[in-house]
């Protein structure tokens, strides 16, 4: 049998290792060994109890980055000898888990802000990027809003459940539907054609939205006093109004109002079948969508001159 000092030396002799780097070696793979068994052993009497499979996976994820993190500790010490003091070892230790758990630390911090600053709360109808939905949970790494529209028209909702990281807080925008005071402007344009008397047609629209809007008004102005408080809103006059303004098919009249955010698709229907239903009592007023007019001759809208519509 070989002693150890003479296998000590077949191997300096032979692949060039010093005795200080043949130790380092074996403190390395004893290192390597006791980490993969432990990981190992974690994920078979731990991680596999676990019934849903989105988390046990994400869970021997996280242990699989920790064990490859202090094997990256444990033997830059052994070569390096770098950790003479533990405050020094547990600095690096700190740096190391900043690093490897990164976003799982801005996710707790974006917690902490949507708590602390409430850029939004539970039951908040909020959009982020391409995201519209009520605030339905916020936990410590995302939060969940139930979605509304996509391909589900005007507001409301799919169905669908969508989980947000916290972090995404610190780097998009974020709208919200109801901080504050719960109502929005909403507008509905009504195209009307050219030959139509718009005149009638606006003082039709002008009655209707004046009806529906009265129900908002008053609450939207209480609201809107209470929310100058917290935030500089300043709305000076919140009665509705029917703009008029030209298009290639016709004359366009926007009724523009205070709307509760909840409330658009319901009080528009409601209003655009007032609006069909008033529009139908009368024989010059008419629905406008895009022609095209073809003159008899080379005058193009000369007087006298009947045009034909398609």
């Amino acid at each position: 049998m070989i002693a150890t000092g003479t296998l000590s030396e077949l191997i300096q002799k032979y692949l060039g290792f010093s005795p200080y780097a043949q130790s380092n070696i074996l403190l390395s793979l004893i290192t390597i060994i006791i980490l993969w068994f432990s990981q190992r052993l974690v994920i078979r009497l731990i991680i596999s109890r676990i019934e849903d499979p989105p988390v046990k996976y994400q869970w021997q994820k996280i242990i699989k980055y920790i064990a490859v993190l202090l094997g990256i500790i444990f033997i830059v010490r052994i070569w390096f000898g770098a950790f003479s003091s533990l405050g020094t070892y547990l600095g690096l230790v700190s740096a190391g888990l900043a690093i490897a758990f990164k976003d799982l630390l801005i996710n707790m911090v974006g917690w902490s802000f949507i708590l602390t600053r409430q850029p939004f709360k539970l039951g908040d109808r909020i959009q982020i990027n391409d995201i519209i939905g009520d605030v339905i949970d916020i936990r410590l790494f995302q939060f969940s809003v139930i979605e509304i529209g996509n391909w589900v028209d005007a507001d409301q909702s799919t169905g669908r459940i969508i989980h947000i990281p916290n972090g995404i807080v610190f780097n998009t925008p974020q709208a919200n539907y109801t901080a504050g005071f719960e109502y929005i402007w909403h507008e509905i344009p009504v195209q009307i054609t050219f030959e139509s008397d718009w005149k009638k047609a606006k003082e039709i629209l002008t009655v209707i939205i004046e009806k529906y809007a009265q129900e908002f008004t008053g609450k939207a102005d209480k609201e809107v006093k209470k929310a100058a408080k917290k935030y500089f809103i300043y709305y000076k006059n919140l009665t509705p109004i029917v703009y008029t303004t030209v298009k290639d098919s016709g004359i366009m009249l926007t009724l523009r109002f205070i709307c509760h955010a909840r409330k658009r698709r319901s009080v528009e229907q409601i209003v655009w079948e007032d609006i069909l239903t008033r529009f139908a009592e009368f024989d010059n007023i008419d629905l406008a969508y895009p022609t095209q007019r073809f003159y008899n001759n080379l005058t193009e809208g000369k007087a006298g001159t009947k045009p034909a519509s398609t």
